[in-house]
């Protein structure tokens, strides 16, 4: 970059149904992990900001909750969450499973894209495209751009990153000129509190079924920077029924305690240095319907309202 580049900065808002790979895409855009990626849907609740620098350019994603038919107040906000992300944009992109196709829920998102302010220029991304035949891509890729006009589409793999370098260089080269928003070395603009209540409630995803993983929420109680350059982290995992403490506990706490280790290891990886990390598990049968609980979210308890 040369002194007299003009840099560019701004925001790309990433949305789409449960599970179509924002988070994945997220972490191979900015190089490192920032949001939470797991086999679960539903798992991002709050809009998590991830900062790739890509010559000129600082492109500050926004990972918005997958957008679903919302039945509880918690599902209401994180919709809530995803258009509020979504309309604040500099860029849109929308993200479609390849294998999936078009959707009741992708067309559902594009009825709302239409009500959004038309100069915001929106790109389609086809994800999974290992997962299908060539025609099957060239095939639902004129579905979807006859049902809206995308300025531009890409096929890729978030996973394992095929497209994405194109997909980098059309971002970096279609916000708006501006100074750069933050500063260089930064990679997101969470707390790191907020990064390591959420590695460890991926950790607990990951390790428990059905129901519970939505029936929980981990918070970080208190951070403590030690003299050696350590941390000592304290959580707190809300559970909403008295049933579910034994469960997330386990036998003799062997599920808290491999969950704490995996989620310390990666803190610890994240953060490059050392961390001790203490987990507790309470039951707050109403935390769901808590003001509080999603402000440590970062969503909004009023966008719940029915």
């Amino acid at each position: 970059m040369t002194d007299t580049t003009p840099t560019r900065a701004g925001f790309v808002a990433l949305i789409g149904e449960p599970n179509a790979g924002k988070s994945t895409l997220l972490n191979q855009m900015v190089g490192a992990k920032v949001s939470i990626v797991t086999h679960k849907v539903q798992t991002t609740r709050a809009r998590i900001r991830g900062i790739a620098i890509h010559g000129a350019a600082q492109i500050v994603f926004v990972d918005t909750p997958g957008i679903f038919r919302p039945r509880r107040r918690l599902d209401r906000s994180m919709v809530a969450a995803a258009w509020g992300g979504a309309s604040d944009a500099d860029i849109i992109l929308l993200l479609v499973e390849a294998h999936r196709g078009m959707t009741e829920g992708v067309k559902a998102i594009i009825a709302s894209l239409k009500g959004l302010d038309s100069r915001t220029p929106v790109g389609l991304i086809i994800n999974k495209i290992d997962r299908v035949r060539a025609e099957t891509l060239l095939a639902l890729s004129a579905e979807l751009n006859e049902a809206y006009p995308f300025i531009s589409t890409f096929m890729i793999s978030a996973e394992k990153g095929y497209g994405c370098d194109g997909l980098r260089d059309w971002l970096a080269a279609t916000l708006p000129e501006s100074p750069w928003l933050y500063p260089e070395d930064q990679i997101a603009d969470l707390p790191m509190r907020m990064i390591a209540a959420e590695i460890t409630r991926e950790k607990l995803t990951l390790r428990l079924h059905e129901e519970i993983p939505y029936q929980l929420t981990v918070e970080t109680e208190a951070w403590e920077e030690r003299k050696d350059g350590s941390a000592k982290v304290d959580q707190i995992v809300y559970v909403s029924r008295p049933g579910h403490k034994g469960i997330v506990l386990g036998k003799g706490g062997e599920t808290i305690k491999a969950v704490g280790q995996a989620a310390r290891a990666e803190m610890e990886e994240f953060m490059g240095r050392r961390v001790h990390l203490f987990l507790q598990v309470k039951v707050r049968e109403n935390w769901l319907d808590e003001a509080e609980r999603y402000n440590e979210m970062g969503l909004d308890f009023r966008d719940g309202d029915a």
